[in-house]
């Protein structure tokens, strides 16, 4: 019996994800069209993927069928540049925030009031910029990041960029040839490491929401998740296995998670 219930919930869970109840094409501030999908009618949970990723794949995660069962609404986007969304060629597209103001509008086109937003790698840091400027934000999730991108000069940034532009940067080969072999805008991946925002450590020291800072316990790509914990006035700070590209896939990530939000609901 106990077996025949599970197969049952786990259906109507795979269905869900299978059939958006809201998806579609959301027209930023400038024209953009960001492509975005909502599931549920719970409590809004935003997910923001990393680079050379779009939002699909936390479909490949145990934290979006989790957050599913459990009753949240989520919602995913491919930021721009990403995906399904436009791909704007002009380097400017990208800059001041473009990326935070295209998430903040299409949460407001959906009419969301407060939100919990969980970042994983460069997503960590939109998401950083979402604590900043947006205060319908309840708590937040950064993932696979560290101190590093506080730095506006931040060397593998800028690294990436160049790579990115055609210059021959041996480290970085590996990189692009993935990159060429998805058949990825490397344009729009350009412009987006350009403008990719950086905020402060004063600035998020200021923050007063509660932040769980988590990471793969083989993941030091990004500097010290650990001291970025320590910047934030309400922070958690947790560990899990798995390396900068696994870790967020599994049943701990997805349980730390799960469980920081449902002790931030109280």
């Amino acid at each position: 019996m106990q077996k025949l219930l599970f197969l049952l919930l786990l259906v109507i869970v795979q269905s869900a994800i299978a059939q958006p109840a809201d998806s579609g094409y959301y027209q930023s501030f400038d024209r953009t069209r960001i492509y975005y999908e909502s599931v549920g009618s719970g409590t809004p949970v935003v997910l923001v993927h990393g680079f050379i990723v779009n939002s699909q794949s936390w479909k490949k995660t145990a934290l979006y069928t989790d957050l599913v069962s459990k009753g949240y609404k989520v919602i995913i986007m491919d930021l721009r540049g990403n995906g399904r969304s436009d791909k704007p060629q002009d380097s400017t597209a990208y800059d001041n925030d473009a990326e935070a103001k295209d998430i903040m509008g299409l949460l407001s086109k959906l009419q969301v009031a407060h939100y919990y937003a969980v970042g994983y790698s460069r997503g960590s840091i939109i998401t950083a910029r979402l604590l900043v400027l947006d205060k319908r934000v309840k708590a937040a999730v950064m993932g696979g990041m560290g101190t590093d991108f506080t730095n506006p000069e931040w060397p593998r940034r800028i690294m990436f960029y160049h790579a990115l532009r055609g210059d021959d940067i041996p480290e970085m080969k590996p990189v692009i040839e993935n990159i060429t072999r998805q058949g990825l805008d490397r344009m729009a991946l350009a412009w987006m490491q350009r403008s990719q925002p950086s905020t402060s450590q004063a600035l998020l020291k200021k923050v007063k929401q509660p932040v769980l800072v988590i990471c793969g316990e083989q993941d030091s790509d990004n500097g010290s998740a650990e001291a970025l914990s320590k910047l934030f006035r309400h922070s958690v700070f947790k560990t899990v296995p798995g390396d900068h590209g696994g870790a967020y896939h599994g049943a701990a990530f997805s349980g730390a998670v799960t469980g920081f939000l449902a002790g931030s609901d109280k």
